[in-house]
């Protein structure tokens, strides 16, 4: 899924088919796909293919069959595997998820070729997602192999101390994270570093993993450079600068209470200053294999001014991870012509073989010390093979579920239900949260809700800043709560840490929807009337 930029904004979000003819569907305007026809209600008849062929709506039984499947597989694989189940059990499983929906949808009429379209389209959706993991996997690779990432960690255990090692950790994501734009790139980044510093100084990775994902997304959702927060203003219509001011009425409150929690571990339940080991080893062994210089932290530099003027992700990301080959071949000769293993050969061309095999495989070190070769002995492109593999399943899922009606199936109940303003909040919440757990991709957790619920709330009164702030803390949010989720499978990976282990600790993400919907049975912040038109703050109907 990519967004495709006109003059006025972001207008429509583009599938690409694989082998077929390219389609857009509008997300501006009305805020409402163009040519979509109206929500079903669920009791229209049989509808008429261009054929002839008679093609049945989803029924409440197939939505059962469907989600029933996901239950029993997605828990079969994590009761079975437990956290290893990420490494080829939910995978499959999702692609049994796929094909259950596949003779669903063709038992309702459909014809094969829809179905294979369908499928087309979901892949053609992730291009970007591809390449993106693609050019993390060289860039950890290179910086690994060049020096920059244990430079990072040099000087991060000489500058870090454990009692608050865990806020910190959350701050400078979210920092960093509001100046780029992207919580992606902060977790590749400066996320890894810190889960690697954290090994060194002996303190939890999975809450560490916890801490840089609730900075990186306190810093997605609050800057006006993410293309999620460009997005759901879009979705909503409403004015981009707007909806981060109202995004901050709940984020900021998160953060504080995340900000706390990770100081209270980090104090009370972090390691004692006695228990932390000896550092000194790790530090000489690094200072031993690399020349540390802040020369090294230039990739780094590179990756955040291309980051900042908004150079495509993929291209900032692969021109970082080159010009720490060439930083390499200038700053650590050694360790280049250790890892290609061919002492004899000219410095400039094992420079060369030596990035091409760190961006293809990754970089290998042993070194005697069990956490310094845990920290070094990462990246390559073929690493993020098995979560693409996690990624194809779950969006051709979520694709095959929304295209052909089943999404609204299970969301329309909801919007009826949704008597009072609380419970519509809660609605939304669930439609957006549910939708990150069933279709795997934050974008449907944000564009479905925020199309289906819009005139909802302009039915009630409601101002639009309310579902806009509401969809992102839902839809964005949670998204890397999900394992299977695109963004669940990308942190855990560039992370290091299983999704299920970091997930108790992201505090913020956990924090920001659950004040969303408090928000909502309590009308703290919860505004009436046209945005255009004045607003004023009133007490919702009961929930």
């Amino acid at each position: 899924m990519h967004l495709v930029v006109t003059a006025a904004g972001v207008g429509r979000l583009s599938f690409s088919f694989l082998g077929g003819e390219g389609r857009t569907r509008d997300v501006g305007g009305d805020g409402g796909y163009a040519g979509d026809e109206a929500m079903s209600d669920g009791k229209e008849g049989d509808t008429q293919q261009d054929t002839g062929r008679s093609v049945r709506p989803p029924s409440v039984a197939d939505l059962v069959i469907v989600l029933g499947t996901l239950v029993v597989l997605i828990g079969g694989s994590l009761a079975l595997f437990g956290l290893t189940a990420l490494d080829g059990p939910i995978q499959v499983a999702l692609v049994l998820c796929a094909m259950v929906a596949m003779l669903v949808v063709l038992k309702n009429g459909n014809r094969w070729e829809e179905v294979e379209a369908s499928g087309q389209r979901a892949l053609s959706s992730i291009t970007s997602a591809v390449f993106i993991l693609l050019a993390v996997g060289a860039l950890i690779g290179t910086w690994n192999m060049s020096g920059t990432i244990p430079t990072l960690v040099y000087y991060g255990i000489q500058l870090l101390s454990p009692g608050w090692y865990y806020a910190a950790a959350a701050l400078l994501c979210g920092i960093v994270a509001m100046s780029i734009g992207s919580s992606w790139t902060t977790a590749a980044t400066i996320g890894v570093g810190l889960v690697g510093i954290a090994t060194m100084l002996g303190v939890s990775a999975p809450i560490t993993a916890g801490a840089v994902i609730s900075g990186a997304y306190l810093g997605d959702k609050l800057s006006p450079l993410s293309e999620t927060t460009v997005l759901t203003a879009q979705m909503v219509r409403v004015n981009v600068y707007e909806h981060i001011k109202r995004q901050a009425w709940t984020s900021i409150p998160a953060f504080v209470i995340a900000f706390v929690l990770f100081l209270l571990i980090g104090w009370f339940w972090g390691p004692a200053a006695t228990d932390l080991g000896d550092t000194g080893s790790e530090l000489t062994a690094l200072g031993d294999l690399y020349w540390i210089t802040p020369l090294n932290l230039l990739p780094l530099l590179l990756l955040v001014v291309l980051s900042a003027r908004k150079v495509p992700a993929t291209l900032a990301l692969i021109a970082a991870a080159i010009f720490a080959g060439i930083v390499g071949i200038i700053t650590q000769p050694a360790v280049i012509r250790a890892f290609v293993g061919e002492p004899a050969l000219n410095p400039v061309v094992a420079g060369i073989k030596a990035t091409w095999r760190a961006m293809a495989n990754g970089y290998e070190k042993t070194s005697g010390l069990a956490d310094v070769d845990r920290l070094l002995s990462r990246g390559g492109m073929d690493s993020m093979l098995p979560t693409l593999w996690l990624i194809i399943g779950a969006v051709t899922f979520g694709t095959l579920l929304e295209e052909f009606g089943l999404l609204n199936r299970l969301i329309e109940p909801m919007v009826r239900a949704a008597k009072g303003t609380g419970r519509l909040f809660v609605a939304v919440f669930a439609s957006a949260f549910g939708l990150n757990i069933v279709a795997g991709d934050q974008y449907i957790a944000l564009v479905l809700p925020a199309r289906v619920f819009r005139v909802e709330f302009t039915k009630r009164g409601l101002a639009p800043t309310n579902l806009s702030r509401l969809t992102a803390d839902s839809g964005t949010v949670t998204s890397p709560l999900v394992p299977w989720n695109s963004c669940g499978a990308f942190m855990g990976a560039v992370l290091g840490v299983p999704t299920l282990a970091y997930l108790p600790f992201c505090f913020f993400n956990i924090a920001s929807p659950l004040l969303s919907v408090v928000y909502g049975f309590t009308g703290f912040k919860v505004e009436h009337g046209s945005p255009e038109g004045g607003r004023e703050e009133r007490k919702p109907q009961s929930g």
